[in-house]
């Protein structure tokens, strides 16, 4: 196995963001819902390292979440918040 091979890369999958006061967060318990600014449809931020490398579209196979790779991703989008 080369040493590149050996390199473990957390991979991460954003649905969506939101901006809440903390003393909002702080008064959510179980069962809180935090809305998202994301529909069903829009893409997923594929993030490798907390560095968005992709884009993607959720996928429900049997009783499995899945991402499909859709295309790169745009590092300044992400970090304008972009959909």
């Amino acid at each position: 196995m080369s040493q590149i091979e050996a390199v473990d890369v957390e991979i991460s999958v954003v649905l969506g963001r939101s901006v809440l006061p903390m003393s909002q967060l702080l008064r959510m318990g179980r069962g809180a819902v935090i809305p998202l600014d994301a529909s069903e449809n829009d893409e997923v931020w594929i993030l490798a390292n907390n560095h968005p490398v992709a884009r993607g579209e959720i996928e429900i196979r049997e009783d499995r979440i899945a991402i499909t790779v859709t295309r790169a991703a745009d590092v300044y989008d992400f970090m304008a918040g972009a959909a």
